[in-house]
This record gives C-alpha cells, sequence and structure tokens, in this order.
C-alpha cells in the first residue's frame, strides 16, 4: 500500500484487477481524452496489468497505482518520475459508476500527500485536453495552477486539439 485515504487505498496493481481494468477502460466516455482506443481486449488488460505489477514506483518513467475501494478497483492513478526523482507528470482514469462522488479527488489528493510529504517531490505537472473540464477542474480542486494553453498542439485521434498544463509545486501544496 502507498496510501490510505478516508475512503481509498492507493496500492499496486494485482493480476486480479486485469477484468475491472479492462471494463472501465473499454468504456468510450473514459478513454475519450486518453490515449488508448476502445474496447480494450482482456488478453490486453492482462498484458498491461502484469507491466504494472512488475512497475517499480521510485524508478523513473510510468508507475500506474490502483485505486481501490473496499478491495474493489475502481481506477487508476499514472504518475510519470523525472529522471532527477523530484518531479513527476501526473494522469488519472475512473470507472464511471464510481465518478462524481470525489473519490478522483480523493485518490489525486492521496497520492499528492505521499509524493509531497513522504517522497519529498518538488513538483507535480499534469495536462489534458482543453475540452476536458472535469479533469481541469479537478487538478485545480487539489491546487494545481494552470500554467498555459498549447492551442491546436496535439494530433488526437483524429483531430488537432488544445492542450491546458497544470502545475504544483511542493511548497504550495503544503502551505
Amino acid at each position: 500500500m502507498f496510501a490510505r485515504t478516508e475512503r481509498l487505498t492507493l496500492r499496486r496493481f494485482t493480476l486480479a484487477d486485469a477484468e475491472a481494468f479492462a471494463t472501465y477502460r473499454s468504456d468510450p466516455d473514459v478513454a475519450r481524452y486518453q490515449s488508448w482506443d476502445v474496447p480494450v481486449p482482456p488478453a490486453e488488460a492482462v498484458r498491461k496489468v502484469e507491466q504494472f505489477v512488475q512497475g517499480d514506483p521510485a524508478a523513473p518513467g510510468w508507475f500506474q497505482y490502483a485505486v481501490d475501494l473496499d478491495g474493489v478497483l475502481i481506477g487508476d492513478l499514472g504518475l510519470n518520475l523525472d529522471e532527477n526523482l523530484l518531479q513527476a507528470e501526473l494522469g488519472f482514469t475512473l470507472a464511471p459508476a464510481y465518478q462524481g462522488r470525489g473519490y478522483a479527488t480523493e485518490a489525486v489528493r492521496g497520492l499528492l500527500d505521499h509524493l509531497f510529504i513522504e517522497r519529498k517531490l518538488h513538483r507535480v505537472s499534469a495536462e489534458c485536453d482543453a475540452r476536458n473540464t472535469a479533469s481541469a477542474r479537478l487538478l485545480e480542486r487539489v491546487g494545481f495552477t494552470q500554467e498555459g494553453l498549447r492551442r491546436s498542439n496535439s494530433w488526437f485521434k483524429g483531430e488537432w486539439t488544445d492542450d491546458l498544463l497544470f502545475g504544483l509545486l511542493r511548497r504550495d501544496y503544503l502551505s
């Protein structure tokens, strides 16, 4: 376990998570602003979860945290740790049945507490499609500052999209 919040546990993925992972990541609304296509076949989900199981949260690169509610996988948080081990990029995904109840906010805050208090990271950044207002609001709610807008920056799923850039410094989060 990496972090515990009032209702959630942030933990390492297990192979038993593959079916739930495939289900929520196969939802077109969940995938709309994400890098994968739907559906996510069960075999692909198993391969991804096997990779997550082998990941090292202290090593540079992406690590996927499982968001667990009472033993049920309800989403995941991705963290891309920089080579300097002092800054990272954050991403998040939550199953539709659990959206709108504050779980994503709680999970992100739990991870930020872990990163800024325990691991003493200097900065966490995030970006999202400018049309993804729910993600932008979540980032602002947990303390991120919008630092920029890259207009028509990404060729994404057959169209040019604008990217919103966010950042959060340890000193600001802890103040």
